[in-house]
């Protein structure tokens, strides 16, 4: 029987740890790594082997390790259920950076490498639709190592890769690879596809999940989120949000706890299957309203009526949520869009200036 193949989160609900961290070779090898072993001490090891330990040494202070707990309710009794990932020091003021699915209503414990102590850590902001959390720890200002963020723009497919996590639960472990492919999708919260993800060959196993994929300098270039696998291990084919999302999201969790992001100002009703489009299901803010769009209505027997149903912005076509959300992504708050729907069987168009969500 033909097996299934798991697109799989990184980590997995009960006991069950995904951490990774991968990094890229861009650069020569003379460029200056914190803690960079001597000549001395490298007699017989490749070039290769020297940049992959002066790399773990730069970068595994800023690696942490997530415990989440979460409680499962019977009839007779509550019971904490841990589970685990990875993430990483983003600042000096004690946040960090995971992935949303490892923390999502859960009490998050946080330890550092060589510091058995546990930190509570308290969520701030959230992107579930970027698979991004945020969390905020008071650790002493000596264990905050701040991550180096790098670019994942300039990325080529056979770099070499890095990841440090904690698979299984076994902290601050390393694995290397390569960037096997770019500008992979894969599904994310809501329906929506999450764009842009980084493809690597490194292992990543339950317990990398919100670890850093890092280049050959130790820079950052994305966060480990998922892997492919017939058995829910390592088969070379991970998935790591792109450092740049991370960089544009991350700063807005901070200042706002959630992704500030342009909207039309409706909300979509995705039960209703069309061919072609997207129906309305309520108009929430002026801008529509007053571009003219109009959800489902009710009338006084209380039989219900489709709305408008939408097929295009600025001529792209629209005929899903994952459609809209990132045809809006391509546009900033202020901009006016071209909309084109029908009502009925009536073709109209209304241009809408977007709002903040």
């Amino acid at each position: 029987m033909r097996e299934k193949i798991f697109l799989l989160l990184a980590v997995i609900s009960s006991s069950v740890y995904f951490t990774a961290f991968f990094l890229e070779e861009r650069s020569p090898q003379t460029e200056k790594l914190p803690n960079k072993i001597d000549a001395a001490s490298k007699v017989g090891m490749l070039e290769n082997e020297v940049n992959n330990i002066n790399v773990y040494n730069a970068t595994a202070p800023s690696v942490v390790n997530v415990t989440a707990i979460k409680q499962s309710r019977s009839i007779f009794r509550s019971v904490d259920e841990p589970s685990g990932g990875s993430g990483f020091v983003w600042d000096k003021k004690g946040h960090i950076v995971t992935n949303y699915h490892v923390v999502s209503n859960a009490r998050i414990f946080i330890t550092f490498k060589d510091n058995n102590k546990q930190y509570e850590a308290k969520v701030i902001g959230r992107a579930p639709r970027k698979d991004i959390a945020v969390l905020k720890i008071d650790a002493p200002a000596e264990l905050l190592h701040p991550i180096k963020p790098g670019n994942s723009t300039d990325l080529l497919v056979g770099q070499k890769t890095l990841a440090l996590g904690n698979p299984f639960g076994l902290d601050h472990t390393l694995t290397t690879g390569i960037i096997s492919a770019l500008n992979r999708k894969i599904d994310g919260v809501g329906g929506v596809e999450i764009h842009g993800i980084i493809q690597t060959d490194a292992s990543i196993n339950p317990g990398n999940s919100g670890g850093p994929l890092l280049d050959s300098r130790g820079n950052l270039i994305g966060m480990n989120t998922a892997i492919i696998s017939n058995s829910g291990s390592s088969s070379g084919l991970g998935f790591a949000v792109p450092a740049d999302t991370i960089k544009n999201i991350v700063p807005q969790l901070i200042e706002h706890g959630k992704e500030i992001r342009p909207t039309l100002g409706i909300i979509p009703d995705q039960r209703i299957r069309l061919n072609r489009g997207l129906a309305i299901k309520v108009v929430v803010s002026k801008n529509a309203r007053d571009a003219g769009l109009r959800g489902i209505t009710r009338d006084n027997w209380g039989r219900l009526y489709i709305g408008d149903i939408i097929t295009e912005i600025n001529g792209k076509d629209i005929n899903s949520y994952n459609d809209l959300y990132h045809c809006l992504e391509q546009y900033k708050i202020g901009d006016e869009v071209e909309v084109t729907y029908f009502r009925g069987r009536k073709k109209l168009s209304t241009k809408i200036t977007l709002n903040s969500n």
